[in-house]
């Protein structure tokens, strides 16, 4: 990955960094005018936001640097770390909520200057929304997975704080006080999910998850496309293995050829196959292996992947 792109990507992390302080001024103080137990929870959310988001720069510069001596496919994997150290915050900050609200929940307190405090949060919220679109829009254009991570954190962000100011509004009309610890635990589950789902998808990238379904069929297409400028049956391809590392694509393959072709022949080939699959999916990194169709041992090294044979 080159080092150009690192500009691009950081900028976002930086917009998300900034949002972050804004949105932690501005529910901090919401919280502080109204002692609402709800718009805390908020707060302490915009406070992991602005965590991760500095998370979130730290791994796209480690992330965009070039391959070296003792990381020799790059440094991609990072963004994994990223987002599941993102997650991991999120379920502690999710618990540090239920504390607080069960706290609050049997020993409720008066509610001061809810008209103030939640114009303020839907300010905060505004901002976060539109951020957070902007990011996450940005993460899928560059297949980041941390930017991905960031902004939809900050979409949830946005929805946890509906929440909150519909909850904390029903308590400023009914008076009924334990519905503000209520409407924290709420959030608090809702970004519990949050949290999971960011770690599992972690995981997959660290275990070397396969491509995308839909990337795998582009692939699938641009070898068939290849086999048919062949005579039938003479080119197929097997043990076609695919994975993903942060804004990376790596796909290997075995290529079965006849036994009489030259080594130019074969090299022709692959260069061939190799352009096909960048092609089909832009940026990936291809290995291909040439083996002859007719020896037996050409067939007993599948390793797990699919097989392409025009003829099948």
């Amino acid at each position: 990955m080159s080092t150009q792109m690192v500009p691009s990507l950081a900028k976002w992390a930086w917009l998300s960094i900034a949002a972050a302080v804004v949105t932690i001024a501005l529910k901090s103080s919401a919280y502080l005018l109204t002692g609402s137990v709800g718009l805390l929870s908020d707060a302490l959310e915009s406070v992991v936001n602005l965590v991760a988001a500095v998370l979130a720069l730290i791994a796209l510069s480690i992330a965009a640097r070039p391959a070296d001596e003792t990381h020799q496919y790059g440094h991609g994997k990072v963004e994994y770390f990223s987002a599941g150290a993102e997650g991991l915050m999120i379920l502690i900050a999710a618990l540090l909520i239920v504390v607080s609200a069960v706290e609050r929940l049997f020993n409720p307190q008066p509610l001061e200057e809810l008209g103030v405090g939640l114009a303020i949060t839907l300010v905060a919220t505004a901002i976060n929304g539109v951020v957070g679109f902007l990011v996450l829009r940005a993460g899928r254009q560059h297949r980041s997975i941390t930017l991905v991570a960031d902004g939809k954190h900050l979409l949830t962000d946005v929805w946890t704080s509906v929440g909150v100011v519909v909850g904390v509004g029903l308590v400023a009309l009914t008076g009924w006080l334990p519905l503000d610890s209520l409407v924290a635990i709420g959030v608090a589950i809702n970004i519990l999910w949050t949290g999971f789902s960011l770690m599992r998808h972690s995981m997959n990238g660290l275990m070397d998850h396969a491509m995308p379904n839909a990337e795998v069929e582009s692939v699938r297409t641009a070898l068939l496309g290849v086999s048919a400028g062949f005579p039938a049956g003479d080119v197929e391809f097997h043990a076609v293995q695919t994975r993903e590392a942060g804004r990376e694509r790596f796909v290997s393959m075995h290529v079965l050829v006849p036994g009489e072709w030259t080594v130019a022949q074969g090299h022709d080939l692959l260069e061939q196959v190799e352009r096909a699959v960048d092609e089909a999916v832009l940026g990936a990194h291809v290995q291909t292996h040439i083996e002859p169709r007719e020896d037996p041992r050409s067939y007993e090294d599948g390793g797990g992947g699919f097989a392409v044979n025009p003829l099948a």
